[in-house]
């Protein structure tokens, strides 16, 4: 990835009148390892897929005026059943995650492309689809984009999720599309510049073929769901995303720079610090990705190995990308340098939960017992079910509730606690009688 340098005229006052923001960043993945459930074998090679080239409508013109998107609220209105939606956001090229095209296709009134730069408040559309069922695939992606547009869905259906329940082997929508409709979708596109203008056509016809067959995709799953007696656990999964706003916020974002675990003292992890908001302020002005103005390696780099002037930049090869501009990058490490003991970050942050399960039998043997016996028979149940482990439930509430379990083990009282860390009543279900056979069987 090329890396673009910060305006020649980036100074540290000017930096300092612009606002800090920390971006919304994804939830982190669970770093403890847990019991993995053989996912289910792939089907004997059949017939080979048909490709999906193109859309059976043809391409549709993008909407990009309120007379444009009026008409196509009342054609959305008149049509019927559930309505396919997905969007594209220019991840990587620019700063956030904005959708920068919206496709939906509902059965009678065809598929539609909208522009939201060009059409910022899509609410009539919302309006015209009213309370009929969403069909996304992987709806978190797409929720807090959509929603930043005005559309936000009363039902819903996530093809993706759908397809882990029902155990499908590989959940992406080209895998899923393939093991259910027989047809093979292109994926070129996926990571281009979607705030692009104009948008070249085969960029639109993938777009397109994105939403072309999700409804009858979410028709074989919710068949095969229903068909495995799983309808009730995705029913209630859907219905936890209505509420999906987007990860939370995390404390110290820039602890998620890449390459971070070189950083040794509490000095180095302010220079990281300094740098990330430094970073983060120029990407926001600018409207692009992050890592286009300093990338994390160059980033981390100036980090471990702070540069003393600028005409380190130029030897060292790791630099060289901001070479021409490293003034604002002096300006941040002389500020982090300059910080007082007190004042630095500390290495690590402290942890609010328990801790890793490795631990756990030196800390507290009866728990550590209760965690491993828990999970071979959640891991026992997920195979006979054909369903991931970590969707009966999530590994650090499972962690969460044995380290610090009810005064009362009883099965009633797990699944109180398991209710009070957010799980669904299916999860809580399967779950709570297995916490509690373990409690029993290790008291």
């Amino acid at each position: 990835m090329t890396e673009l340098e910060p305006d020649h005229d980036q100074t540290d006052d000017a930096l300092s009148a612009e606002s800090s923001v920390d971006p919304s960043v994804g939830t982190a993945s669970d770093s403890a390892a847990e019991p993995a459930v053989e996912p289910a074998a792939e089907p004997p090679a059949g017939p080979e897929a048909t490709p999906l080239l193109f859309p059976a409508d043809g391409v549709p013109e993008v909407v990009i005026d309120e007379r444009q998107l009026m008409a196509a609220a009342a054609a959305i209105a008149r049509g019927t059943g559930p309505v396919a939606l997905d969007a594209e956001r220019a991840s990587g090229h620019r700063y956030g995650q904005r959708a920068y095209l919206v496709q939906l296709r509902r059965a009678g009134s065809g598929t539609w492309l909208f522009d939201p730069a060009a059409c910022p408040d899509l609410s009539p559309v919302a309006e015209a689809i009213g309370d009929a069922e969403w069909v996304l695939h992987a709806a978190t992606q797409d929720l807090a984009c959509l929603a930043e547009v005005g559309l936000r869905p009363q039902r819903l259906f996530d093809t993706e999720l759908g397809g882990r329940l029902a155990g499908l082997p590989r959940v992406g929508l080209g895998a899923a599309v393939e093991h259910y409709l027989g047809l093979s979708l292109a994926k070129e596109h996926s990571a281009v510049d979607w705030s692009r203008r104009p948008l070249p056509e085969p960029w639109l016809r993938y777009a397109a073929l994105d939403v072309e067959v999700l409804v009858d995709l979410r028709d074989a799953i919710a068949a095969d769901l229903t068909e495995q007696g799983k309808w009730e656990w995705a029913a209630q999964e859907f219905d936890s995303l209505l509420g999906f706003t987007g990860p939370a916020p995390r404390v110290d974002p820039w602890r998620r720079t890449s390459g971070m675990h070189k950083i040794r003292r509490r000095r180095g992890v302010a220079v990281v610090r300094e740098l990330w908001y430094v970073r983060d302020r120029i990407a926001q002005r600018r409207d692009v990705s992050p890592g286009r103005v300093l990338s994390d390696a160059a980033l981390v780099a100036l980090a471990v190995e702070p540069p003393k002037d600028a005409g380190a930049f130029a030897a060292r090869r790791e630099l060289r990308g901001v070479a021409r501009s490293p003034k604002v990058w002096l300006d941040a490490i002389d500020k982090a340098l300059a910080l007082s003991e007190d004042a630095l970050p500390p290495l690590t942050l402290s942890s609010t939960g328990p801790p890793p399960p490795r631990l756990w039998a030196d800390r507290d043997p009866i728990a550590a017992a209760r965690l491993g016996r828990a999970r071979d028979a959640m891991a026992a149940y997920a195979s006979e079910r054909v369903v991931p482990v970590e969707n009966l439930l999530t590994p650090d509430l499972l962690r969460r509730v044995l380290w610090t379990p009810p005064d009362d083990l009883g099965e009633s009282a797990f699944a109180a606690a398991l209710r009070g860390g957010g799980a669904r009543e299916w999860q809580v279900t399967v779950v709570a009688p297995i916490l509690a056979t373990a409690a029993a069987e290790h008291p």
